[in-house]
């Protein structure tokens, strides 16, 4: 039996490493196209963009798995009953449930290692990841000054270039530069013919150097506008440093981020879950407190001056209502529209609050929901290779991707309506794995008696203790 559960793991371990790698692939490039709008043209470098893909990738692990063993398990008792070696196995004596266990053990394993990488390694990736994903969409592009394009990408500076020439684009002609860097509008300007543009100090400052220019600068007078005077200023070169501080990576820190769902480990997403119940609960108990001083009514004296009473009744005697008017209804009508504006305001931040604690319950059944989608691929991959009988890449990679879209709506579908309240959190995170249960033990019973995939036989399904009263009945018939 050593010997075949080696032969069982070496013929899982190759498929299963080749499609981790390959659904990894998959799912971070569509990952990357996500965000791909917020990385090009800003001159990131190979540090940042291979930093960045591996902390996506870390992302990607807990959801590559589950279809990693559904696709590997299929492929690997696909092959074995293609070649006969399952037959052979099954003829000598051994059961199903035995050839299946080795690989059950590896699945149970992959599930413990899902469940604390999901729950340690997973909230550092995402606070890594997307704290430096923030810094990137904040940082400009890089510098790209166009033809004919007033380019402000450079603080208190407005640049426009007629025409680049040169291999590089460095030699520029019709250079015209806004400077309002002091804070009084377009007070400086500068034309040239022609200039050079470079880099300086390694690439920290812009050098620009004009030739044959002119520099217009009016310096208004503070206390006589009128009077402002206006210098004219030719030059045959002149020199200009821009800093290029501003298109520096500027990293922020992680721990402004560290308060996101996202970034909590479970026992952070419960404490946190239980403070928000607790404050929900206290906050709909003090709702009646808070809108008794609203129900009053309104009663004058003799001296025509206004008292306030609270109802302490909803029962009140006709004989101590005063006669209705105008001032009363009025009074009646302001009170309603408070009541009506202080219970909407109050309904919607409880509405919030409540999803607000649905959305970490949320986080916390995914960890427990990705870690046994493991067990479930494998209950369906593993029988349903072993009653197709067909291996490699063809058949086995379109049953598992229709299985695991499928898996994956039902998730969708299942968090979408816990998140929105059409059903309980709990019930709508394991929808999914609820309704592909049966087909998984369907497959089992069916790869256990060798049947094909639709030779249903549902008499079977029943258990016995279940079919025993009607044993009698079809004797009779």
């Amino acid at each position: 039996m050593k010997k075949l559960d080696k032969l069982i793991l070496r013929a899982f371990a190759g498929p299963f490493l080749l499609t981790l790698a390959v659904v990894q692939f998959i799912l971070l490039t569509q990952y990357m196209l996500k965000y791909l709008d917020d990385l090009v043209g800003k001159d990131l470098g190979v540090a940042i963009i291979s930093q960045l893909l591996f902390y996506f990738s870390v992302l990607m692990v807990p959801v590559s798995l589950p279809l990693a063993v559904l696709l590997s398990s299929l492929m690997t008792y696909g092959t074995l009953g293609e070649h006969h070696e399952l037959t052979a196995i099954k003829t000598s004596g051994i059961s199903l449930t035995r050839i299946l266990r080795p690989v059950l053990l590896v699945a149970v394993a992959l599930a413990g290692f899902s469940f604390w990488f999901n729950n340690t390694i997973v909230p550092k990736a995402n606070l890594s990841a997307y704290s430096l994903l923030w810094d990137l969409r904040q940082q400009k592009l890089a510098l790209d000054i166009r033809e004919g394009v007033f380019y402000n990408g450079i603080p208190g500076y407005t640049i426009k270039v007629n025409q680049k020439l040169g291999e590089n684009g460095d030699v520029l002609m019709g250079v015209m530069i806004y400077d309002h860097t002091n804070g009084q509008g377009n007070s400086t300007v500068i034309l040239a013919d022609s200039g050079r543009m470079f880099t300086r100090f390694g690439g920290q400052y812009l050098g620009l150097e004009l030739f044959r220019g002119t520099m217009y600068v009016e310096q208004p007078d503070a206390r006589d506008r009128a009077g402002a005077s206006f210098v004219r200023e030719a030059f045959d070169r002149n020199m200009i440093t821009f800093s290029l501080s501003s298109f520096d990576l500027n990293r922020t820190k992680k721990e402004l981020f560290a308060e996101n769902k996202m970034m909590k480990n479970l026992p952070q997403l419960k404490s946190y879950t239980d403070s928000l119940h607790q404050r929900l609960t206290l906050e709909r108990k003090q709702l009646p407190q808070q809108l008794t001083p609203y129900y009053t009514y309104l009663r004058f004296d003799t001296t025509g001056q206004k008292q306030a009473r609270r109802i302490e009744s909803w029962q009140v005697a006709t004989t101590r209502l005063p006669a209705v008017n105008a001032q009363f209804l009025e009074q009646a009508a302001n009170r309603a529209r408070n009541v009506k504006a202080y219970a909407g305001s109050t309904g919607e931040r409880l509405s919030n609050l409540a999803k607000e604690a649905g959305n970490f319950r949320i986080e916390i059944y995914r960890k427990y929901v990705q870690s046994v989608a493991i067990l479930l691929m494998f209950l369906i991959g593993a029988p349903l290779g072993a009653i197709i009988k067909k291996g490699g890449l063809g058949v086995p990679v379109l049953i598992s991707i229709v299985f695991f879209i499928v898996y994956y709506v039902l998730s969708i579908m299942g968090e979408k309506y816990g998140r929105e309240g059409v059903m309980p959190v709990g019930i709508g995170m394991w929808m999914s794995t609820i309704l592909l249960l049966p087909a998984g033990l369907v497959f089992l019973n069916q790869a256990r008696r060798d049947s094909g995939l639709l030779e249903l036989d549902f008499g079977r399904l029943i258990p016995a203790k279940l079919r025993w009263p009607f044993r009698g009945y079809q004797r009779s018939v």
